[in-house]
């Protein structure tokens, strides 16, 4: 029996939790796991709109020719072509071959490209409409949020916002489907919708700005992204984060990261965050690169203002958990941080200097006088720990 979850009349949601992969692009871990969400609308024409991750592809077909009772399945909407999204399209041609395909103009190419399809293909411009009988659906691309051919499809009557990866979610829904469902105040779903943004379309925040202001103009009553929970009661709420995270602000508060081998650049972590919290900053989250994967850590930078960041020598450079997290933040563009340096050398050096050369690309604010002890911290190193931890704190306090 298909699982009937309804959107509004004759529109479905058809959900798919994955518990069993680890990485999410072989390359974020998936703890909660996650979900591939595919949406079907049964009119006098019917529409399939995204698919699911290949694995899932047998049971989808399954579960939309249930859901279509006899009717034949006329329209497949792509509105991203990465393949957790359109991993089942071949299926679907298979089960349906009259289907016809619709996308805007760089979706044809990925199309061709990944599945070899080439024939009946429906080009869509932005605004263009698809008419289903009772339900009309309009088009619009939102170009590297977080691909070329991203673009989301909007229904008219009832003002739902087929939003693609936009507004997504790490996670799996377990038995909730919507956000009223959960207790988003208590469950692990904030942290992995800003974790998901921050790793996944943290990149495009212009763009992302550029979206929400080709949305500005539409009621939406339901968000329905492509991964995660779906939005209908707290929309201003996941609209208002987005709009956020995407001008890159911070919130009061410090992440400080290091990388240690023998505890001595710890040690200064540890003495950081307790002179911070002396001066009143209440937000602190110290992490250990070796040991925390770095979208986690990334996640925590997207909210707090302040980073401060420490290394050890090693080899006559920085620590490698260290300049894995670096490259990562660089990747990203993260813009309008506080930046304090820390760290510890013996015969040589070479830990801070990376991360100064990595403050020097990526031009954040630097506050305070770097801190670099020789072999194990002593006192004199220590009050520069917390000389470097009452000014950040100071300019924290004044945002």
């Amino acid at each position: 029996m298909a699982l009937k979850v309804k959107l509004s009349e004759n529109v479905y949601w058809l959900g798919f939790n994955d518990r069993r992969k680890h990485l999410f692009e072989n390359q974020w871990p998936l703890e909660k796991g996650i979900t591939y969400n595919s949406y079907l609308i049964s009119d006098e024409k019917t529409a399939l709109i995204d698919t699911a991750e290949a694995p899932f592809s047998g049971d989808l077909v399954d579960w939309v020719a249930e859901l279509l009772e006899g009717k034949t399945l006329d329209y497949l909407i792509v509105n991203h072509m990465e393949p957790d999204h359109s991993g089942a399209i071949k299926e679907i041609v298979s089960a349906y071959p009259n289907i016809i395909i619709v996308g805007n103009r760089k979706t044809q190419p990925l199309l061709e490209g990944f599945y070899g399809i080439t024939e009946n293909y429906q080009t869509v411009d932005e605004g263009e409409t698809l008419s289903l009988g009772e339900h009309t659906l309009q088009f619009f691309t939102v170009p590297m949020v977080h691909w070329p051919e991203s673009m989301v499809t909007y229904e008219t009557s009832k003002n739902i916002l087929f939003s693609n990866d936009a507004f997504g979610s790490f996670g799996t829904l377990n038995g909730g489907v919507f956000d009223d469902e959960i207790d988003l105040d208590t469950s692990f779903y904030n942290e992995e919708i800003r974790r998901y943004y921050s790793n996944i379309v943290g990149k495009y925040g212009a763009q992302v700005q550029k979206a929400l202001a080709k949305l500005s103009g539409i009621e939406i009553k339901l968000i329905a992204p492509s991964h995660g929970v779906i939005w209908r009661s707290q929309i201003p709420y996941i609209i208002d984060r987005y709009n956020t995270w995407s001008k890159m602000e911070g919130e009061k508060g410090a992440v400080i990261v290091f990388g240690s081998m023998y505890g001595n650049t710890e040690k200064m972590a540890d003495y950081i965050a307790r002179f911070l919290v002396e001066e009143g900053i209440k937000n602190v989250k110290v992490y250990d690169a070796a040991k925390t994967h770095s979208s986690h850590i990334i996640n925590d930078i997207w909210k707090y203002k302040a980073v401060i960041l420490g290394s050890c020598a090693y080899n006559g450079g920085i620590f490698p958990p260290m300049a894995h997290l670096l490259s990562d933040l660089e990747h990203y563009g993260l813009k309008g941080r506080y930046l304090g340096i820390f760290g510890s050398a013996s015969w040589g050096g070479g830990g801070v200097r990376a991360i100064n050369n990595f403050a020097e690309r990526i031009k954040w604010d630097i506050v305070g006088e770097q801190v670099e002890a020789r072999c194990a911290p002593k006192d004199s190193d220590l009050e520069k720990c917390r000389s470097l931890a009452k000014e950040m704190a100071q300019k924290l306090l004044e945002l």
